[in-house]
């Protein structure tokens, strides 16, 4: 009887091919520089093989605030995240769907 569950699914994805440049997913994220909750996004992004995060700046590009809201459905915190146009959350959200196992097929793993 083949054994099914987590484990099976994390030896799977180990063994997934990389990524090419043309299927990786298209983050975004509405962040500021002084955001440690951006930087830990970005940080477990980095680890799962994501640097390439278009960020947009808040502080520098104040007027996207309103931009955010909308997208968002009124959220007014960063980080903001969003994942080839889906609204992922901020760094709780992010981290939460890591820990159950979401956030990897949603980033193409």
């Amino acid at each position: 009887m083949e054994k099914r569950g987590p484990a099976n699914a994390r030896r799977q994805e180990k063994i997934s091919p990389p990524l090419s440049e043309n299927d990786m997913p298209h983050i975004e994220m509405y962040c500021t520089s002084v955001c440690p909750y951006c930087r830990s996004a970005e940080m477990l992004l980095a680890r799962k093989g994501f640097t390439e995060i278009e960020k947009i700046r808040l502080d520098l590009e104040p007027k996207r605030w309103e931009e955010l809201e909308t997208r968002s459905e009124g959220r007014r915190t960063v980080p903001q995240i969003f994942i080839d146009g889906v609204h992922v959350g901020g760094f709780d959200d992010l981290s939460e769907l890591n820990a159950e196992g979401k956030l990897d097929p949603m980033l193409g793993l």
